[in-house]
């Protein structure tokens, strides 16, 4: 037959390889089935014969190692290697290194969401590129009353971490690591460099405003190390002291005068309790840490170039070597403003269901709604290292979803508020049959029970009274309440909507937290749960639990 030719084979390798090249060493048979279906005309005349071709060689790759898969698709497909090497010289400017050491530096008051992404896709990429080892650092210091570490997040992060397919090298906490900010702290201190302050809030804030000295920076060295070791027993309460770093009190920017560098905080620490008080501010922990752990390039958000100066400061002071700083602007999506302390409320007060809700926007609640992890990282490479500040609407990640899920996602009807109608007229025939997918007809039909009562969606009963409609697949109608005249059964030229017969209950949990319910077509007994499908007219969903009732979480249209 023409689909077993040497031909044929030859353009299903080539697919097979790019798709197994593309995620990781594994093909699967139903994307390569759609770019095969398109490209060979002959194909589509013998669908179970392609298909059965196609999982003979997409089997034969997934055994081949990944050296050999990309070797072969070389010599069947170099554009595909020359098309990711452009892209990577679009996106991301070439660093003049031979291999990286960069770090991942979450802090744990709740799960990745998508902002963060944008940091840890590029410092994944990067060390991927460059062959080199990526540090997942936990930048857990006490935080505020608003915005404090949490247990539970250390685990969500590495879960975020690898559902992206992050992988790093070693794990550090910054809680683990107080006694070694405390030494260099007070080495400061005695190279007469940092000081106790006692000024409140406001002198400080007045003081560095005016470019002028507070009378603690004056004091000896021998006076601010039993001021600091004072602190660290416990003799100050919060706000009463901090310590300060020395620098130009005439400097442009009133914000690098005098930065804080130590400060007393009571609140409890989920993982070292109270034994602990005394913090560092992100600047200095970073500077020590940046520098020992051998950190060849920061990567971090336009926000924090003052940090970036702070640690040079401080690297100057000890006589160190510190590591390039890379710098890209905010990434924000338009419909939703994301904010973890914000988060860390509603779950208190019971207005979110979770950290996988859907209002969070977390990895876990993208993971839950059927978003894939690659349409995540293709979105934001798509943004390169720019460091414009990039608004974006939901849509254009939805799109790149889009791409990846919809050959693959089968074709059911949902009827959401369902009501009942009945039909007059001769129904023919016991059953309709509809495709799985209309552009891969060998993965079969599903069967439709036809009858005459049937139900629509509220909204489609309420707008289409009085006017010739057509059930997909089944017949026209004529819709007069909750009575409907048969017309005919010819694929008219008229709107098409989705109807059931008989159904399961389902319930679909919406992007802004509601439930809607409605009934589902019985064929959906056969889709397996964490698959995503779609539901005609409505959209993608994933179907997280096969019981009664059926329950799926919207993902996009």
């Amino acid at each position: 037959m023409a689909v077993m030719s040497q031909d044929v084979r030859k353009v299903v390798l080539k697919y097979a390889l790019r798709n197994a090249v593309k995620f990781e060493g594994e093909a699967t048979v139903g994307p390569v089935m759609g770019k095969v279906m398109g490209e060979c005309e002959g194909c589509r005349k013998d669908p179970q014969g392609t298909k059965s071709l196609i999982e003979e060689v997409v089997e034969e790759v997934n055994l081949m190692s990944s050296q050999e898969q990309e070797d072969a698709l070389k010599d069947l497909m170099p554009e595909y290697f020359e098309e990711k090497e452009v892209e990577k010289e679009e996106h991301l400017p070439e660093l003049d290194v031979d291999t990286v050491v960069m770090r991942l530096a979450p802090y744990p008051s709740g799960p990745l969401h998508i902002g963060n992404a944008r940091m840890v896709i590029l410092n994944d990429e990067y060390v991927k590129r460059y062959d080199g080892k990526l540090i997942l650092f936990y930048d857990d210091t006490i935080g505020s009353d608003k915005k404090k570490p949490l247990n539970v997040a250390y685990d969500l992060i590495k879960d975020g971490l690898e559902w992206l397919g992050v992988e790093w090298h070693e794990t550090y906490y910054k809680s683990e690591r107080m006694e070694l900010y405390y030494e260099y702290g007070e080495k400061l201190i005695e190279m007469g460099e940092a000081y106790v302050c006692e000024c409140s809030a406001e002198n400080l804030r007045g003081f560095r405003e005016k470019g002028k000295e507070c009378q603690h920076r004056s004091r000896t060295v021998k006076e601010n190390l039993s001021l600091w070791g004072s602190m660290l027993q416990g003799a100050f309460d919060e706000g009463e002291a901090i310590v300060r770093i020395k620098t130009d009190m005439q400097y442009p920017d009133p914000a690098f005068r005098d930065r804080v560098l130590f400060r007393i905080s009571n609140n409890p620490h989920p993982k070292v309790g109270n034994k602990y008080h005394v913090w560092p501010l992100l600047e200095f922990s970073w500077a020590v840490d940046d520098h020992l752990l051998g950190m060849t390039h920061v990567l971090r958000g336009k926000d924090l170039m003052m940090e970036d100066k702070m640690e040079e400061h401080l690297w100057d002071l000890f006589g160190w070597d510190g590591p390039e700083f890379l710098h890209y602007g905010m990434l924000r999506l338009k419909e939703f403003r994301l904010s973890k302390s914000d988060f860390q409320q509603k779950l208190k007060l019971g207005e979110l269901n979770g950290w996988d809700d859907p209002r969070t926007w977390t990895l876990q609640s993208l993971k839950r709604r059927g978003i894939r992890p690659e349409a995540v990282r293709e979105f934001i490479l798509g943004f390169g290292m720019s460091l414009t500040d990039i608004e974006v609407p939901a849509s254009k990640l939805y799109a790149k979803n889009r791409e990846l899920i919809d050959d693959e996602a089968n074709r059911y009807h949902f009827v959401p508020d369902p009501v009942e109608v009945k039909l007059e007229g001769e129904i023919k025939g016991e059953f309709t049959e509809l495709p799985l997918h209309p552009d891969h007809p060998e993965r079969g039909n599903r069967k439709l029970k036809t009858r005459d009562t049937v139900y629509i969606t509220k909204n489609d009963w309420e707008e289409f009274q009085g006017k010739e409609v057509r059930l997909k697949n089944f017949c026209n109608f004529e819709l007069n309440g909750n009575t409907a005249k048969i017309t005919g059964y010819e694929n008219k030229d008229i709107r098409k909507i989705h109807w059931l017969c008989e159904g399961i209950d389902a319930v679909v949990e919406q992007t802004e937290g509601s439930r809607e319910k409605g009934i589902v077509e019985p064929t959906i007994e056969y889709v397996r749960e964490n698959q995503v499908v779609q539901f005609e007219r409505y959209g993608f969903v994933n179907i997280l639990d096969t019981g009664t009732p059926i329950f799926a979480v919207f993902g996009h249209r």
